[in-house]
This record gives structure tokens, sequence and C-alpha cells, in this order.
């Protein structure tokens, strides 16, 4: 029987803009108040305020994810002003361009504490309440389809997200008892600022993801908000928007050689830009 979302309410984080922003929207639509967190507070209250023009309820909370006891701020924000939260979707995230061998430790901490560090205490903060609340819920991480494979020069990035992942495994476990429901999400590339953000951070002067990529593994923001959608209406384990993704990470896992043979030419090709 699927969930009917009226009047329950969600909190995003990276919720200015990408597929925070779009699942923020989406998920008005479907009846729920929502609660967008961010750094960037001038995109959170566009977001808040698209929703209201379509007769919306929506909050934003400014909030850094890797500031100090940011969770339960957060959490405490969006309950006085929504009531308890039903899902929390831990959507903050960030990436880096770099070789394994060229990152340095300061920025492989700053990456996972913002993509894995903060969804955790996010993700605990949140189920301790929901547990002693007897409520039920649902918890969702983005973890990317890079949490089952990597690519080159995206090391660090696809490590956080496949610690997200496992996060989710090991919850959905041991939360299913309580009524919680934990799902991860596995975007393939999507058209959004990241990449721009990503090179930004990586202090490279241009980026080439969304050129490069096949058109047939890029998609809109929309495209993920709505499979969120559905999962939360009729909670699974895993949010996919890409079964040739999917089924193509399976088979890296079945037969590595194929897949690294194929990555092996992409160093090769970026190597001769440079």
């Amino acid at each position: 029987m699927a969930i009917d979302l009226q009047g329950k309410s969600i909190i995003i984080t990276g919720g200015g803009s990408g597929i925070g922003a779009a699942t923020a929207i989406a998920a008005a639509k479907a009846g729920m108040s929502v609660c967008v967190a961010g750094r960037r507070e001038s995109q959170l209250e566009e977001v808040v305020k698209t929703i209201k023009q379509d007769g919306g309820v929506a909050i934003a909370v400014p909030c850094d994810v890797t500031e100090a006891d940011s969770e339960s701020r957060l959490l405490d924000a969006a309950e006085s002003e929504l009531g308890p939260a039903w899902a929390v979707f831990a959507n903050a995230g960030r990436g880096l361009d770099r070789t394994v061998h060229e990152t340095n430790q300061q920025e492989m901490l700053d990456i996972f504490e913002v993509n894995f560090f903060a969804t955790h205490l996010l993700m605990a903060e949140a189920a301790r309440r929901m547990i002693a609340r007897s409520s039920g819920g649902h918890l969702l991480a983005c973890a990317s389809c890079l949490s089952r494979f990597s690519i080159p020069n995206h090391a660090a990035y696809s490590a956080t997200k496949a610690s997200q992942d496992i996060l989710c495994q090991s919850m959905r476990l041991e939360l299913k008892h309580h009524g919680i429901h934990v799902s991860s999400v596995h975007p393939i590339t999507t058209r959004t600022e990241f990449f721009e953000k990503s090179a930004e951070y990586s202090g490279n002067s241009e980026h080439r993801v969304l050129e490069e990529t096949p058109s047939i593994f890029v998609q809109t923001s929309e495209r993920v908000a709505d499979a969120i959608i559905r999962c939360l209406r009729r909670p699974r384990a895993e949010v996919w928007t890409s079964q040739i993704v999917r089924m193509t990470a399976i088979a890296r896992n079945l037969f590595p050689r194929i897949l690294d043979r194929r990555l092996r030419s992409m160093v090769k090709e970026t190597s001769q830009r440079r």
C-alpha cells in the first residue's frame, strides 16, 4: 500500500539547487511540507518562493552541515515550524577532480566531512528522534552511481559515496523493526552546477563532464526528484534512475577487467588533453 505523503514533512540538505531543489519542489507538489537547508540562503529562499507560489508549505534554514551540532539545530528548526519530520534527505555534497596520488590528506578529510560524516550525523540524529517518537519515518542519502564503481580522477568522491551506500545498508537493517525506511539514491550524471563547483574546488579552469558524457547517461534533476517521490510513496532500498548504469555496476563487480580497460583509455585521453 502506498504511503500518503499529504501533510508529512521532509528535510532536505543541499536544498537550494540541483537535485535538492528539484526534490523539494516535487515533494511540495505531493503534499509534503518542506524544509530546505544549505549554505546559500538566497537560493534556499528562491526554492521556498517557488513552492509557496504553487500553494505549498516550505521554510528555509541556512545551514553548514560541517559545523558542530548543525544536525540538531536543523532538526529543531524544522520541527518548530513544520512538526516532526517524516523524511530526511541527506543530499548536501561536493566533488573533487583529482588523482589519488595528487590528493592530500586535508582534501580527503574535507570531502568526507561534507559527503559522509555530515550524512551520518544527520541521519543518526533523525533516527534517534524517530525512534523516541515511535512514529516511523524515512531516511535517504544521495549516494551516486559512483558508489558502486569509480572513474579516473574521482576516487575521493566515489569513496565518500560508497561509504554512504554502506551506511544506508546497515541502517536499513538496524531500523526496520522501528518502522523506519532507509534508502540510498544513486543518480547518474545530472545537469546541475555540481560539476562547475567541483572544478572550482579542484582548481580547474574548466570542466568537461557534461560535454563528454553520452546523452543517454545524462539526466535532469527533475528525473531524480520524481524517482525519490516514488520511493517515498512506496519505500525501497535503492533508487536508480538508469537501469543501464545499474547493470554496468553489477557487471563491473563480476568482470572488473572489462570496465577497467575502458576507464584506462579515459586516463590516456585526459592526459593527452593536458
